[in-house]
């Protein structure tokens, strides 16, 4: 698996929730906790809403509500994405 989250942030909506999926599984499978994975989700949200421009409109919202959301908010935000890719 790829993991250039920058490259691999440049698809559409679908494939970009796969990815992170086949992510959070790969990092379950080598005995990551859920509360880390979910910090590690806040990092990589911090890092593409700074260098990587949105591929769709969904990510143009994330990326704005990341923009305007507090720490404890992003936290949040990352949280529910981690539960949206597992869905």
């Amino acid at each position: 698996m790829d993991f250039n989250f920058a490259r691999n942030a440049n698809t559409d909506w679908v494939t970009w929730k796969n990815y992170l999926k086949q992510a959070m599984e790969f990092a379950e499978e080598l005995g990551i906790s859920r509360d880390k994975i979910q910090n590690l989700a806040n990092q990589a949200g911090d890092l593409l809403a700074q260098n990587v421009p949105p591929a769709n409109p969904e990510q143009q919202l994330l990326k704005e509500l990341w923009n305007a959301a507090d720490q404890s908010e992003r936290q949040t935000l990352a949280r529910l994405m981690t539960k949206v890719v597992n869905q």
